[in-house]
């Protein structure tokens, strides 16, 4: 499978549903709770002057309506995932973490 759609189905399975979406267009009707994700950045660490390393960063947000949800904790959790910054907008509460994968 290509690594970001084992990303995916990593999100999915730490969301508990299929409400996961990679850069959705905004004609879809999202389904809350949910995980939005977008790959924002990308590091290449060298070894004798050639790429030995190259690894994908996505910006990842979890949208609840309840604050006091497991699902950011379970996200903050992930191997190279750092924690960005929370807001609330439209009722609902965004959880938005930086995760290599």
């Amino acid at each position: 499978m290509a690594p970001r759609l084992d990303f995916h189905a990593l999100l999915v399975s730490i969301l508990g549903s299929g409400n996961v979406y990679f850069q959705p267009p905004s004609n879809v009707q999202m389904n809350y709770p949910a995980i939005v994700y977008a790959r924002d950045y990308a590091t290449t660490q060298h070894a004798n002057n050639l790429p030995y390393r190259y690894l994908k960063r996505y910006s990842v947000t979890y949208i609840d309506k309840n604050p006091d949800s497991s699902v950011p904790d379970k996200i903050a959790a992930l191997p190279m995932s750092t924690f960005e910054r929370s807001f609330p907008a439209d009722n609902l509460n965004h959880d938005i973490y930086n995760i290599y994968f």
